[in-house]
């Protein structure tokens, strides 16, 4: 189950990456001599689908189920991207289905979020929820690392104008490959009993308790005191959402907007801008800068992987603060080591892989953060409303640094933007230590009721935060 659903991560890290690359030889005439700025337009047009996506199948994630939707997700991704390898050339009519392909697959994406990260939560046991939700968000970076290395490849080894083509087609074996996995995944059923279907509920929580059994393990009956008596309701579009948020969970709101921002501000501006650091600052050729990017994406991806665990052990609170606090101090060292002209191209990225070992950790922890911090009938909807907002803040990022970078020959502006930077994942730590939630081991019903839940106190059960 966590490989079927955590492909979804490992998907954006390659699409982000090869774009990227396939970005450089799309100018080229042989490929389709497409100009810098439309090249361009092909980043923005991706994320701008991601936001449509997480809204669109966030909602319907939320109405027809989170099975059905990560199904169709991974469909309406596979077809973007095949439809993108069969761009034919740089006219009006070819650019618009350029764009639209990339469009479509970042829909697919950003819908793949909503219904992924509300699908693991709502599957996992409590005692393993942090680990394996921050597990699986880091491994975008295993696909930003598979993306580096297919590119370097087939942009090296074949023809230009087929190169590219097959590059884009990379994602879409992935996901052929994990189709079949994900048919046979049960429904959550968490969302089955808050939409009156007892009984298949019933059947799947039997499937699960029957394979967890057999491996062995004994399962506690569970105490009468702890059962939830529901009343199904209606459909909970973005308007219930919004009242949800900001009526009952104003501070959960808060925090978790704070931490998505922040993070997305932050890994946009140095992932977007990381190159073009190497380049005008360090000298290193434009050709082997991708390169460089590999080391940084390895300690991207083992922050998560080795410091999972600690979120569900030690805390949430404590490892959220932590991780953003720490990201933030180191950020604003190598910052000043910048500024005095005491790193290279290779302890820059040293310093880069040391920083976002902390940070890519917290990043995921904000995810996790907003997945199981609202209640079950709009969980999806609540992570595609946060994923969009930063999705929106993190773009300012890029725009930002690329100003600073300039032409490489004032190092004393970038050295304020990395500042700032450390001063932004400061923010998210401080406001964690505050407001964080203390979800480590509690089970998804405790930290937020269902709005379906009849309370025996409607004080406790519909304001938690008052509580």
């Amino acid at each position: 189950m966590v490989m079927a659903l955590g492909v979804a991560w490992v998907l954006d890290g390659l699409e982000i990456t090869i774009a990227s690359a396939v970005g450089a030889v799309l100018n080229e005439k042989e490929t389709l001599a497409l100009s810098a700025t439309q090249v361009g337009a092909i980043a923005t047009v991706y994320l701008l689908g991601e936001v449509f996506g997480a809204l669109f199948f966030g909602r319907l994630s939320d109405a027809l189920g989170r099975r059905n939707l990560f199904i169709v997700t991974l469909g309406v991704y596979l077809a973007g991207n095949v439809l993108t390898a069969l761009t034919w050339g740089n006219s009006l009519l070819a650019l618009i289905f350029l764009y639209g392909t990339r469009f479509i697959a970042g829909a697919g994406i950003g819908g793949e979020y909503a219904a992924i990260n509300s699908a693991i939560d709502e599957m996992m046991p409590a005692r393993y929820r942090g680990r394996v939700d921050i597990a699986v968000n880091g491994t975008y970076w295993a696909g930003s690392i598979l993306g580096t290395l297919g590119t370097f490849i087939l942009l090296n080894q074949l023809p230009l104008n087929i190169g590219w083509r097959l590059g884009f087609l990379i994602g879409p074996v992935i996901g052929v490959l994990i189709w079949n996995l994900r048919r046979h995944l049960p429904e959550s059923p968490r969302w089955l009993i808050t939409h009156g279907r007892q009984d298949e509920a019933e059947e799947n929580i039997a499937f699960i308790e029957h394979e967890v059994e057999a491996s062995g393990q004994r399962l506690a009956e569970v105490d009468e005191k702890d059962a939830i008596e529901l009343r199904p309701s209606g459909r909970h579009g973005y308007l219930s959402l919004l009242r949800v948020l900001f009526s009952h969970y104003p501070r959960r709101s808060v925090l978790g907007a704070t931490l998505m921002i922040t993070q997305s501000f932050l890994y946009n501006a140095i992932f977007f801008t990381y190159t073009l650091v190497l380049t005008k600052f360090y000298g290193v050729k434009a050709e082997a800068a991708p390169l460089y990017l590999i080391a940084f994406a390895a300690g991207n991806l083992a922050g998560p992987l080795l410091l999972g665990r600690f979120f569900d052990t030690v805390g949430r609170r404590k490892l959220i603060s932590g991780t953003y606090l720490v990201s933030g101090v180191l950020l604003a060292i190598s910052a000043v080591l910048f500024d005095k002209g005491m790193l290279t191209a290779t302890t820059q990225t040293i310093a880069w892989c040391v920083i976002f070992f902390f940070a890519s950790a917290g990043a995921s922890s904000a995810y996790l953060t907003v997945s199981e911090s609202f209640p079950l009938e709009v969980r999806a909807q609540a992570i595609a409303v946060f994923f969009a907002i930063a999705q929106c803040f993190g773009a300012i990022g890029p725009i930002f640094y690329g100003h600073l970078i300039g032409d490489g020959e004032d190092p004393g502006k970038l050295f304020i933007g990395f500042l700032v930077g450390a001063g932004v994942m400061m923010i998210g730590g401080i406001v964690e230590i505050f407001l964080g939630v203390d979800a480590e081991g509690k089970s998804l019903e405790d930290v937020a009721p269902p709005l379906s839940t009849v309370a025996r106190d409607s004080t406790v059960a519909q304001h938690p935060e008052a509580a």
